[in-house]
């Protein structure tokens, strides 16, 4: 059956959580295996965090992480359209400082604190393993913070709040800017795809540029771009040329936008066939790389590309397959490798990458901050 990351990475997981509970590694603290080639220093930079998402370096030189949350018990159904496919009914948490979503700033000691907490969580049905989806992303214009929420709305179990990028204030403080459910059913892209189909998207990574932000559904397949006001605008729609590609991770260097894909998990397909595009000057995607695999997340570091492959396996995602590799013409080469279900990438200042792994299939406090030095 034709199965994505429609409801966050969710369906594909199911089958796998079995083996989830601990690191499937070499490395005894990092749960990492790092390839002869190149030795990096891997070390476990934080834990304690809940279902951990993207992750960015604040104006302050804190990293700040988007946890997903824990879910929650409440039903929608009968209410509103719901999810296609198994994941279906999600129940969510609107307002639970015990489940919701949150971000979390992390010190460069290694000392987590709560930024804000108590947002919109979802969870799929228990028949695929109640997986979970909250807030994804963080993103910083000047010193002001953003994150996008990605669990939210009615079709998760969350009627009150849609999805959306919300704009955080000082403790704890936040307000939705862009209501980007209300967008998507406005303006619905030109080829979604029916089977797995959420009415409120599946929002996964977001960036800044100058004094916007651009937030990236990877369910429906499509770029948007949010002003500072919540004004919404649709850059690309991503399935009007490529299909159900499933686009999840994002990046800007020098002028252009990268965005890289998961694809989808056909059962005897082949390893390797997702890419990297580029975004031209008229809003049209070019082939960057291939050779690619369930690509979650992507970064620049001294001029080079690199990218976050959540599962190298050919089918579903795999515990203990997940690596970062650097993007060549060649094809991939990796850099570390045996990473657990790793969700969100940067590079700090210090040069070191920082990792989100256990992001999905794990308990509470189960997720973790790599910091990976090449």
């Amino acid at each position: 059956m034709r199965r994505f990351l429609a409801t966050p990475l969710v369906v594909a997981l199911v089958g796998f959580l079995g083996v989830a509970g601990s690191d499937v590694t070499a490395s005894a603290q990092a749960g990492i295996r790092h390839t002869p080639a190149h030795h990096p220093a891997v070390s476990v930079f934080a834990t304690g965090l809940n279902n951990p998402r993207g992750l960015t370096f604040g104006p302050d030189g804190a990293l700040y992480v988007a946890e997903g949350g824990l879910g929650g018990t409440h039903s929608t159904v009968g209410k509103c359209p719901q999810a296609h496919g198994a994941a279906a009914p999600y129940t969510g948490s609107t307002h639970s400082r015990a489940l919701g979503g949150r971000i979390s700033r992390i010190s460069r000691a290694g000392v987590v604190s709560t930024v804000v907490d108590a947002l919109p969580s979802s969870q799929t049905s228990k028949a695929i393993g109640s997986l979970v989806s909250g807030v994804s992303s963080v993103a910083f214009i000047g010193r002001q913070m953003y994150a996008l929420l990605a669990g939210a709305g009615c079709s998760h179990g969350v009627p009150g709040v849609p999805n959306g990028v919300i704009k955080v204030g000082r403790h704890g403080a936040w307000k939705l800017i862009a209501n980007l459910s209300a967008f998507q059913k406005k303006h619905p892209v030109a080829h979604p795809d029916p089977a797995d189909f959420e009415p409120d998207g599946t929002w996964y990574s977001m960036i800044a540029v100058g004094q916007a932000l651009y937030p990236m559904d990877s369910n429906h397949g499509e770029l948007d771009r949010v002003t500072r006001h919540g004004a919404i605008s649709r850059v690309i729609d991503i399935s009007a040329s490529q299909g159900h590609i499933v686009p999840t991770a994002l990046t800007r260097h020098r002028g252009s936008t990268y965005i890289a894909n998961l694809g989808v998990f056909d059962s005897g397909g082949p390893a390797g066939d997702e890419h990297v595009y580029r975004l031209t000057r008229n809003r049209t995607l070019r082939v960057r790389a291939s050779g690619l695999e369930k690509v979650l997340g992507l970064a620049f570091r001294r001029g080079r590309l690199y990218a976050l492959e959540m599962s190298t396996a050919a089918a579903g995602p795999t515990p203990g397959t997940g690596r970062i590799v650097r993007v060549t013409a060649h094809g991939p080469v990796p850099v570390v490798s045996r990473l657990t279900f790793p969700t969100g990438m940067t590079v700090g200042p210090d040069g070191a990458f920082y990792v989100s792994t256990r992001g999905f299939g794990f308990g509470p406090g189960g997720g973790r901050i790599l910091r990976v030095q090449p």
